[in-house]
């Protein structure tokens, strides 16, 4: 008769190293899914002033209205109004290239993962991938960024920073609200 206890454990079916793999192909995948759905959910939707440099990730075409929602209020010249936009525009026409290349990483995240074996080597190079992409992003914000300090006054940049913390603060409660999630401080 056999032991109850050995019939009950499970065959372990792919290696820890090939489970570890898939976890972090995942949890990469679906970290590039959620900033993909998040940057394009930024398109056609009002997000109130302080939206700052969330701006970048929407689509070129509509990040002008959001710039100008930004720097309203701000005392902002026509001459850095214009700038501003240029840099924005930019950007997110080099995001929207980003998000374009993390959908073909996420693509063959999928492709890895549904393989009758999954290719541990395969699934740990794109997690590298990704980390290298999600880091071009990275750099390619902060230089936007960067170039946007540069355009404003040290308190136009002051004003900018006060509305963006009490956005955050705004959205934290309507996540609450609408999800029952506790906001971060």
């Amino acid at each position: 008769m056999r032991d109850l206890k050995a019939a009950a454990v499970p065959r372990q079916v792919f290696s820890s190293a090939a489970q570890f793999a898939m976890a972090g192909v995942l949890a990469v995948a679906a970290a590039g899914a959620a900033f993909n759905a998040r940057a394009q959910d930024m398109g056609g939707r009002d997000h109130g002033p302080g939206a700052g440099m969330m701006m970048f990730a929407g689509p070129p075409e509509h990040v002008g209205r959001g710039i100008d929602r930004m720097l309203d209020g701000l005392a902002a010249s026509d001459a850095q109004r214009a700038q501003i936009k240029q840099i924005a525009i930019a950007a997110a026409t080099d995001l929207k290239a980003q998000r374009e290349a993390g959908r073909a990483l996420h693509d063959k995240g999928v492709q890895i993962f549904a393989a009758p074996t999954v290719d541990a080597a395969a699934a740990e190079s794109l997690r590298q991938q990704m980390l290298a992409q999600h880091d071009q992003i990275s750099k390619r914000v902060l230089q936007a960024m960067l170039d946007v300090s540069n355009v404003l006054t040290p308190e136009q940049r002051a004003k900018m920073a006060e509305r963006m913390k009490q956005r955050r603060a705004t959205m934290q409660e309507r996540i609450q609200r609408e999800h029952g999630q506790r906001p971060q401080k």
